[in-house]
């Protein structure tokens, strides 16, 4: 019987080999197609599969054009918005500081200057509302920057809100009353920078005359002045205010950065002029000090190379070392680090404060010619000739790709996740800091190493992080606080700071990605935060800071910071509005939105003011 059985498979294997025979399949054919399986096979369970978050199926989302008709009214409601917080401070806290928008009190918490006029200024011009300008006008003529209660001027903030503000005025107005203010401010503020190194101080005593000495300086407080005296020497020809503005360049151009990859730490030796920490952050502490490194460029028409390395070196360590990826909804962030011997811990915090960031990469993207850095005299790899090994190899990973592309997608990216964490809440409204979901089963998937694998696949789908993304909505039958954990687990994030403080960093980087890309869809994000501010945050005599933005029922605190009006205003109203009216190639924003125009130093100003 197993002869037989033998005999009978062998005749039915020759049959079906004289059949394959006669269609012209051989044994070669058959191993071929077996191997092929099996390495598809392979590669499927042991990298796509593994790899799907890192591609997801991706959703068409499609945003409307709508018509110039209906930007130009959105554009209208923002400067109603502007009026209505304006004309409640006017009312209830002039010549003061601040409105308290609830108690409708008022609060001197920035000299007793009237902070909130001076930074206005500009979105006045700009929005077209003379009235309200001339009637700031008195208190701009009557200041007084030596009050006997001005002990502790703060350096950093008077810059940015009254000097920036004054000097941006000057720019669009060539009111010399503008100018010879902010002159006499920035002499009033010179003891600051009475220090061994030359970095400013924290704060100034302008009614005695002398600094208030201390040995340690943050960084975004020493190194967010440049733009305003680089300009301010420009108008006035004085060579002093000039000379605070390069002595800051030169200490961080000639900076040893070697251990922190070519980026700025955050803590800094006043008197020595050395960083004294390696905490490593574009958030809190740090944010508008790199910020200032291209804006200083800029402004200066481009011919500033420190600052433009300096930028490079800073935005190549952070695209390397402090980008990452939600596990679950890809979301593209930027965190920080912070180094301690030869352990470097990553906090994987997100803070609205660095929402800035994107628009700033896509200003890069629009201005300098990322790719094609050798026309001005810049091999990006040569940029990392002193730092360490491992930062060098990250140098040249970048080589690989189109540095522009890079720079543009981390600057989509982080701006959808900065508007993802205003829609995934039911205010609509973004808090101040969430913690992004990482370790455990998820692990932490840093963005260049999923940009590598991306390219690896033949660039599948979208780069990671940069496809639109719905926002996240919870499950409304979790109601005890364990649930609402466990559901918020989708979310890719826990919250931190539950606060929104109508700061402007967000909307910052909507209108730069606007004007520089044309896609709609972040007028149409702008849209949906300015309608959460008017929902949310608006009282009878302004507009509130906000607490609790991730409950239905947030709470109003009692305070509307002159941000708002020179910032966060500004910039939804600039988004809205048809018409370019401040180009970027001809206008520079300082931190606190103030514009500034491009300009360049003349052969005699080089040599006088020895710039080089």
């Amino acid at each position: 019987m197993a002869l037989l059985d033998g005999l009978l498979r062998g005749h039915t294997a020759n049959k079906v080999s004289t059949s394959l025979h006669r269609r012209g399949i051989t044994i070669r054919h058959i191993a071929f197609t077996l191997a092929f399986s099996v390495a598809l096979w392979t590669l499927y369970y042991n990298y796509l599969r593994r790899s799907a978050t890192l591609f997801p199926q991706e959703e068409v989302i499609f945003w409307p054009p709508e018509t110039p008709e209906i930007w130009a009214h959105r554009a209208a409601q923002v400067k109603n918005a502007f009026l209505h917080a304006y004309h409640g401070y006017e009312r209830l806290a002039f010549p003061h500081d601040e409105l308290r928008p609830i108690s409708n009190g008022s609060i001197n918490n920035f000299n007793g200057w009237g902070v909130t006029a001076v930074d206005s200024l500009d979105t006045m011009l700009l929005m077209g509302l003379e009235d309200e300008y001339k009637r700031a006008l008195p208190i701009i003529q009557s200041a007084n920057f030596s009050l006997p209660t001005n002990t502790r001027v703060p350096f950093f903030e008077t810059v940015i809100r009254y000097l920036g503000g004054l000097l941006s005025a000057y720019a669009l107005s060539k009111d010399n009353l503008m100018r010879d203010k902010a002159d006499e401010l920035a002499s009033k503020l010179s003891p600051a920078f009475n220090t061994s190194s030359g970095f400013p101080l924290f704060s100034v005593d302008t009614y005695n005359g002398f600094g208030t000495k201390s040995h340690s300086g943050i960084l975004a407080e020493i190194a967010t002045c440049q733009m305003e005296y680089a300009y301010l020497g420009k108008i006035t020809g004085k060579k002093e205010h000039v000379d605070r503005a390069t002595t800051i360049t030169n200490l961080f151009y000639k900076a040893d950065l070697s251990l922190s990859g070519g980026m700025y730490p955050t803590r800094w030796d006043l008197d020595e002029g050395k960083s004294s920490d390696l905490h490593l952050s574009v958030g809190a502490s740090a944010d508008s000090a790199h910020e200032y490194t291209i804006k200083q460029f800029l402004m200066t028409g481009k011919t500033d190379r420190a600052n433009l390395e300096m930028y490079l070196r800073f935005t190549s360590h952070v695209i390397n070392n402090l980008l990452y990826l939600s596990p679950q909804r890809n979301l593209l962030y930027v965190t920080d680090s912070s180094t301690h011997g030869n352990s470097t811990a990553t906090s994987h915090s997100f803070e609205h404060l660095s929402c800035f960031f994107p628009g700033l990469l896509a200003l890069g993207v629009h201005t300098l010619p990322l790719d094609h850095l050798e026309t001005v005299g810049i091999n990006i790899t040569e940029l990392a000739d002193d730092l360490l090994p491992k930062h060098l190899q990250g140098y040249e990973e970048l080589a690989e790709f189109s540095l522009a592309n890079l720079h543009l997608w981390a600057a989509e990216g982080i701006a959808q996740t900065c508007y993802l964490t205003y829609a995934d809440q039911p205010s609509g409204l973004g808090p101040d800091t969430v913690a992004m979901r990482v370790g455990g089963k998820f692990g932490e998937t840093r963005w260049m190493d999923a940009m590598r694998k991306w390219k690896k696949s033949g660039h599948l789908g979208s780069p990671p992080g940069v496809a639109d993304r719905r926002p996240w909505v919870g499950n409304p039958n979790a109601t005890t606080a364990r649930e609402r954990e466990i559901d918020a687990i989708g979310r890719d994030y826990g919250i931190r700071n539950m606060g929104y403080y109508l700061r402007p960093e967000t909307v910052e980087s909507f209108y730069i990605l606007w004007r520089t890309t044309g896609d709609v869809k972040w007028r149409h994000r702008g849209w949906n935060v300015f309608q959460a501010i008017e929902r949310v945050a608006r009282t009878p005599s302004g507009y509130a800071s906000v607490d609790r933005v991730n409950s239905a029922t947030p709470i109003l605190q009692d305070s509307m910071p002159s941000y708002f009006l020179a910032e966060t205003l500004k910039y939804l109203y600039l988004l809205f509005l048809e018409d370019d009216i401040v180009p970027l190639e001809k206008w520079v924003f300082n931190t606190e939105a103030h514009p500034l125009p491009v300009f360049e130093w003349s052969q005699r100003e080089k040599e006088e003011y020895g710039i080089v």
